[in-house]
């Protein structure tokens, strides 16, 4: 899949970078680090990112100075991710232009929740086509594209593709997938997974079973493919 955003961190402690790299590029997203104030302002320029993670006690540039210096694009999101947790110090990073303050020590999943809230209000449009391959979904307009085709899917099998397409690569549960796609109030069983994943196979001309792939015992994966699917 194609990344979420790209994300710069800016962190003088390499546990916390290599942490935050990590677990970041596990959900899709692209992402730079740098190792102090004066890396990072660099880094702003030749990365250009959606959103910017800076800790305040950095040396040559502090974080709060880094985060003056850029302020005030519109599209750029920064989140301060700081030891410090004094009220001035939140309030001082609010008003010189963040979006957002994290104290440390921090969740992974609530920093991630914290990202996606603030890349949704930076920038509402990045999201908006997930491409696998050959096959890519406009999830504003719901159009399904494989191979320069549009296909024709029901809502339900949209609903399952998408979520395929979002963790892509990935070895999905039968029951997550009934679960995150039917929800988790639904009675029926594994086999409406099975039903629907023929669906979507028969549309896709995934014949060979590579596209949607099958991991015996576990569930299934998306992989990317280059195809075309049938008239």
């Amino acid at each position: 899949m194609t990344e979420r955003g790209r994300i710069l961190v800016v962190d003088d402690e390499p546990s916390i970078t290599d942490f935050i790299k990590l677990g970041l590029h596990h959900e899709g997203y692209e992402v730079v680090t740098a190792a102090d104030g004066r890396q990072g302002l660099r880094a702003v320029d030749d990365f250009k990112p959606d959103l910017v993670i800076l800790d305040i006690m950095m040396p040559r540039l502090d974080g709060f100075e880094l985060c003056r210096a850029i302020a005030g694009e519109p599209r750029r999101g920064i989140i301060i991710l700081s030891a410090r947790d004094e009220t001035t110090d939140r309030i001082r990073g609010l008003e010189l232009g963040a979006d957002d303050y994290l104290v440390k020590p921090f969740e992974f999943g609530e920093l991630l929740a914290r990202v996606k809230a603030v890349l949704r209000r930076r920038t509402p449009d990045l999201n908006r086509v997930l491409v696998v391959g050959d096959l890519s979904i406009d999830t504003a307009t719901r159009e399904v594209r494989v191979g320069g085709r549009q296909l024709e899917l029901s809502v339900r099998e949209y609903d399952l593709l998408h979520f395929l397409a979002v963790h892509a690569d990935e070895v999905l549960l039968r029951q997550r997938i009934l679960d995150e796609v039917w929800g988790y109030n639904f009675f029926g069983d594994e086999n409406n997974v099975e039903v629907y994943i023929r669906y979507l196979r028969q549309k896709l001309g995934d014949t060979d079973h590579q596209r949607i792939q099958t991991v015996r015992g576990v569930g299934y994966r998306l992989h990317a493919v280059s195809g075309v699917a049938p008239a």
